[in-house]
């Protein structure tokens, strides 16, 4: 498996950024994580809240940590609130089931790390942090 490298994380993570000022998104804040929820980068953009970085890495942190796209737990978190409240409550990282993330896949398709993004809608996150692995050479699940 190949790590997710520093480059890889702020080519992403400036696509990311070009993709929201595109689209004319409110100020985001963008967190990569490696395969182990280790924050790789982040970046909070002039003008977004002060949670934005808290909430993107919660959001990532949750994805590596359950193997999924923060929008397949989301669901997941609707059928199962008690069990998905029991792991935010217990979890080593900040854990937030909701839209936003996505994990980040090598070529050969190993999950190397996950990138989360918050700011906008859980869309609107989710857009751009792809957008953002795509510039970066990777692929996401």
């Amino acid at each position: 498996m190949n790590p997710l490298s520093l480059a890889q994380a702020r080519t992403l993570i400036d696509a990311a950024l070009a993709e929201a000022r595109a689209q004319g998104f409110k100020p985001m804040g963008i967190v990569v994580v490696d395969a182990a929820a280790q924050v790789v980068a982040s970046v909070r953009e002039d003008g977004a809240s002060a949670l934005r970085l808290d909430i993107a890495q919660g959001k990532a942190g949750a994805a590596i940590g359950m193997g999924a796209s923060s929008r397949v737990l989301t669901q997941r978190a609707k059928d199962l609130p008690a069990f998905f409240g029991a792991v935010a409550a217990v979890a080593q990282q900040k854990f937030i089931p909701q839209t936003g993330a996505v994990l980040i896949k090598a070529a050969d398709g190993s999950v190397i790390g996950a990138a989360g993004a918050s700011g906008g809608t859980g869309d609107e996150d989710e857009q751009i942090v792809i957008a953002g692995i795509t510039a970066a050479g990777l692929t996401h699940g």
